[in-house]
């Protein structure tokens, strides 16, 4: 959490002043009892009205320019939190940009989106809080208690010996919720992954009547959040009862000690509803600190989960060393040589000696069952992970001696999950390239197969698209990012089972132009259907993450089982047919 406060070096002028009018009008709040006593003593035993009035003018005024200190210092503390968060909440947009899959999986999307969003603005509020009031209030309290012995030195021990019972129970509470709220805070995560996966994934859900057993799940989730955040919030709700029980109890101890010196003639009427004014100050400003407690608590729990993700190194892919040998000639355009692979914290290994070669233009195409490994494959190609052994090279070059921006430029893919963005057509079309002609725009969206129903849109190319693509069809979302892939003119161009929602002749006129591209690149073609993987020039077959077969669909129909389950599964054998 300190460490994040290094960001507020650019508010120093604030932070300073915050604080400094807030105790100029903490300062001025300390007199008002003794005017209060002037006017006793005074005015009203000799009954001087005038007098009343004139030290009631000066009340005003103390409150007028309280006022405007207070304002003031709102201001600046208001300023300096939210240029703070902004700046920790670009800074940590920024290093969660830069990791790579592997850090993204390792630490959970729905940690991140509530640290980024929730975490933040308790951090905010907690530095706000601060400012205004962590200086104020301990200003105040040791004032009155100063103030109090300038009245009367007897009386006055009354707070002294207040004071430190109520410091020991405001930081002891202080310091037991701090380690309790970062597990509220953890509880909060799993709720947040819950509500995002089932909001993600609410057709699947209805599709196969899951909404009872999914509401158990989140039930379940929130009730563990909604106990341990009672339980926190409890513990911190005996603070202000039990400051109110010590300081009345001090209140009866002043009151008592008071009157024997007001009967005694040590001190007046006025000096004692004096003292009692400064102890009603120290109970409000003990209320405001333990909320200040509370919130700082927060804050700092937060700043910490904060702080944790900034201290997680984003893995530097270009400073991996590429080994001395290449594989491969310069018209290979790819070559996987031997590759095995393992996701972070897996216990086996998703690849398995995976090794083909493509030339320059050719296409390859890649089937297998759901979790066979198909797309581990093509993430590796441009980097998204690692191989954990053997060698992959790009037109004869071992990839780890690309950097990952040259490396990427080459590769155009297109995810399963076709994801689009809110803007318009044309902003998500320049994703993949921004220095693209209109031409170029259109070019890449006649060979996507999209190019007739964006002309159906109002707008054409600057049609609105709302997040997630939403008011698009699921095959309108696939051509589209098929598109954006195609802009960007790729030597490499994969598609990761990225034509799944489109019609068999729609997809056959892609395969089609794409074919019939000018810059003709090496296509990898991850496919369920044996008819859209026929014509190219080889075919990867996946089990369980290893190579069964390899090689045309005419050879593979004759020596790979697995291919051949697949593809009559699809279609009828010509002896069943007759």
């Amino acid at each position: 959490m300190f460490r994040l406060l290094k960001m507020m070096k650019a508010y120093r002028l604030e932070c300073v002043l915050a604080p400094l009018f807030k105790m100029l009008e903490a300062f001025f709040e300390l007199f008002v009892p003794l005017v209060v006593a002037d006017i006793i003593d005074n005015g009203i035993k000799t009954g001087d009205k005038p007098y009343i009035f004139s030290r009631a003018l000066i009340m005003a005024a103390l409150a007028i320019v309280g006022l405007l200190c207070s304002v003031t210092a709102q201001y600046f503390s208001a300023k300096a939190a939210v240029g703070f968060s902004a700046k920790v909440r670009n800074r940590l947009f920024h290093h969660i940009g830069g990791f790579s899959y592997t850090e993204t999986d390792r630490i959970g999307t729905p940690t991140l989106l509530a640290r980024l969003s929730n975490d933040l603005n308790q951090v905010q509020t907690g530095v706000n809080l601060t400012l205004r009031l962590l200086l104020r209030s301990p200003f105040i309290v040791f004032g009155c208690m100063i103030m109090a012995f300038t009245i009367d030195v007897k009386s006055a021990t009354v707070f002294a010996i207040t004071i430190p019972v109520l410091c020991v129970v405001v930081f002891g509470v202080m310091l037991i919720n701090i380690p309790l709220y970062k597990k509220v805070q953890t509880r909060l995560d799993r709720v947040l992954g819950d509500t995002r996966e089932n909001l993600t994934g609410v057709r699947v859900i209805r599709a196969f009547g899951l909404e009872d057993s999914e509401r158990t799940r989140f039930d379940k989730a929130n009730r563990e959040h909604t106990r341990m955040q009672r339980f926190v919030g409890s513990f911190s709700a005996l603070m202000n009862p039990v400051t109110y029980v010590i300081v009345n109890f001090a209140v009866i101890a002043l009151i008592y000690v008071g009157a024997w010196q007001v009967e005694g003639g040590a001190i007046s009427q006025g000096d004692l509803v004096a003292l009692y004014n400064y102890m009603t100050q120290i109970l409000v400003e003990l209320v405001k600190m333990a909320s200040l407690i509370i919130s700082i608590t927060k804050a700092v729990a937060c700043g910490n989960r904060i702080q944790a993700v900034f201290d997680m190194p984003t893995e530097d892919l270009n400073a991996v060393e590429a080994p001395q040998s290449d594989v491969g000639h310069e018209t290979t355009a790819l070559c996987f040589d031997h590759v095995s692979f393992r996701y972070a914290g897996a216990s086996e290994t998703s690849l398995s000696d995976i090794s083909f070669s493509l030339e320059k233009g050719q296409t390859l195409g890649i089937i297998g069952g759901t979790g066979s490994g198909k797309t581990s494959v093509v993430h590796l190609i441009p980097r998204f992970y690692d191989a954990e052994s053997g060698e992959i090279s790009v037109n004869g070059k071992n990839i780890r001696a690309y950097s990952l921006s040259e490396l990427r430029a080459m590769v155009g893919i297109v995810p399963q999950k076709a994801v689009l963005f809110h803007g318009t057509i044309r902003s998500n079309l320049l994703l993949g390239n921004e220095e693209a002609t209109e031409e170029e725009l259109w070019v890449a969206l006649e060979a996507a197969q999209a190019a007739d129903f964006v002309r159906t849109k109002d707008g054409g190319l600057d049609a609105v698209v709302e997040q997630n693509g939403k008011n698009f069809s699921g095959g309108q979302r696939q051509r589209l990012t098929i598109a954006r892939a195609l802009v960007r003119k790729p030597q490499i161009l994969i598609l990761d089972d990225s034509s799944s929602a489109l019609d068999y002749a729609t997809d056959a006129k892609l395969r089609k132009a794409i074919a019939s591209l000018t810059y003709h690149p090496t296509v990898v073609l991850v496919s369920q259907r044996t008819a859209a993987l026929s014509a190219a020039d080889a075919i990867l077959v996946l089990e369980d993450g290893e190579s069964v077969g390899y090689g045309t669909h005419e050879e593979l129909l004759k020596s790979c089982e697995t291919y051949a389950e697949i593809h009559y599964s699809q279609f009828e054998r010509k002896e069943d047919a007759e």
